[in-house]
């Protein structure tokens, strides 16, 4: 039988209970093997009550000291009960300054003391009594969460000023700078908004007229990377040159979040945009334009794009890159059958090929083909080759080469490149 005797409103703060009889403590802590939580309970006095009833600030030392005895039982361990009940007397009927010197030897929860309102420039002088006299019943755990990320900068030597701290609430990357950064104004002192819209207006007037472009090698939503690196680097140029008080946490979130706007805005925009240009060029073209073409990847899947279709050539090529592309799928080939030529993307190695056919196959014989190797310089370059093959086919491909017929040529010029 187990009759609640005492509770706070904060429902995660212990209970005291009586089950059969006697005074315990109840605290979850943890999970078990399934992810459920876990209950701890052990053995109290009605001295003890009387102090937990009475004094919050004991109450929630105690809490603090017993999680870490919680944390070592683990997914399924037991709670070392006697270690538990020894820091009864100490905490809840000793002196402040044994209490101090206790939780100087002892190994005890200061996130929960922090979130529950305790002085935190007290807690770091070791003086844990009266750093609760602040104490409330509710707690606050985004209080927690920063001290913690105070901390984590404090140990890797940064430090913030208050227009760098304003920054980074203002991107949503006070507590993680893993997080996608977003505008929260609202989460900025009033006083302090302006300068942070000046730092953000730095970095939006050097940024202007930048985008970052997709890069379907890597997914249907990914961007290219090389892209997001420039962006990055004049956003953080021009910050540093404006602004060099800043710290460098204040000035990487906001080229992160130049970039993560120019990527989400790139994710965004249709896939007909990145051939939109090409196709109004292909128009001019006249004759040179392709009525149809075969797009197939190294697994064999083929997908053919006619004229008379809704949409342009590149659009529906690397939307089929974004589709199939994956790291053992990294071979594109885009065909004209009727001219008799077609270029092959090598995706894992920055080349590509383009094939020429110089003699039908007749009565048996094989084919005959010109095959030429070049290399290429990331998406962009990838995305220039085949707007151009779409335009004006193979001969259209000449003027961004080097084109190399000699194999190993070709790879001599690849390791050079690599080298560098």
């Amino acid at each position: 039988m187990r009759d609640v005797v005492f509770t706070r409103a904060s429902g995660w703060i212990p209970n005291v209970i009586r089950e059969d009889g006697e005074l315990k403590l109840m605290l979850g802590a943890g999970a078990d093997a399934n992810h459920e939580p876990r209950t701890f309970t052990f053995s109290i006095g009605e001295a003890h009550l009387a102090v937990i009833r009475e004094d919050l600030a004991r109450h929630l030392l105690l809490w603090s000291a017993v999680l870490p005895l919680c944390d070592a039982a683990g997914t399924r361990g037991r709670l070392d009960e006697d270690a538990a009940v020894a820091l009864l007397d100490p905490i809840l009927l000793g002196a402040p300054t044994g209490v101090d010197a206790l939780f100087r030897r002892i190994r005890w929860d200061r996130s929960r003391l922090i979130a529950h309102g305790a002085d935190i420039g007290l807690l770091e002088r070791g003086q844990v009594c009266a750093a609760m006299r602040a104490a409330t019943e509710t707690s606050n755990g985004k209080r927690a969460q920063e001290y913690h990320a105070d901390r984590r900068r404090a140990e890797r030597g940064a430090v913030l000023g208050p227009l760098d701290a304003a920054i980074l609430r203002y991107t949503g990357q006070y507590l993680h700078g893993s997080t996608v950064p977003r505008r929260v104004p609202g989460a900025v002192d009033p006083a302090l908004l302006p300068g942070v819209m000046r730092v953000i207006s730095t970095a939006e007037q050097a940024c202007a007229g930048m985008r970052i472009g997709r890069d379907p090698r890597r997914g249907e939503r990914a961007t290219d990377k090389r892209d997001w690196d420039r962006m990055k680097a004049r956003a953080e140029a021009a910050v540093r040159r404006a602004h060099p008080e800043l710290v460098d946490d204040a000035v990487r979130t906001v080229s992160f979040l130049m970039c993560s706007e120019a990527a989400d805005r790139s994710r965004n925009r249709p896939v007909e945009d990145d051939g939109e240009a090409a196709d109004h060029r292909a128009d001019a073209g006249g004759s040179a334009r392709k009525t149809a073409l075969s797009f197939t990847d190294d697994k064999g899947v083929e997908k053919k794009w006619r004229r008379d279709g809704p949409r342009t050539a590149t659009a529906e090529f690397w939307e089929f890159v974004g589709d199939r592309s994956a790291g053992d799928n990294e071979v594109f080939t885009i065909e004209d059958e009727e001219r008799g030529e077609g270029i092959q993307l090598h995706f894992y190695a920055d080349s590509v090929a383009r094939v020429t056919t110089l003699r039908e196959g007749r009565g048996g014989s094989d084919p005959e083909y010109r095959v030429e190797y070049g290399l290429v310089d990331g998406i962009a370059g990838y995305r220039t080759l085949v707007s151009a093959f779409v335009r004006g086919g193979c001969a259209a491909l000449e003027q961004h080469g080097p084109w190399m017929p000699d194999v190993a040529e070709f790879e001599r010029a690849r390791r050079r490149r690599d080298a560098r």
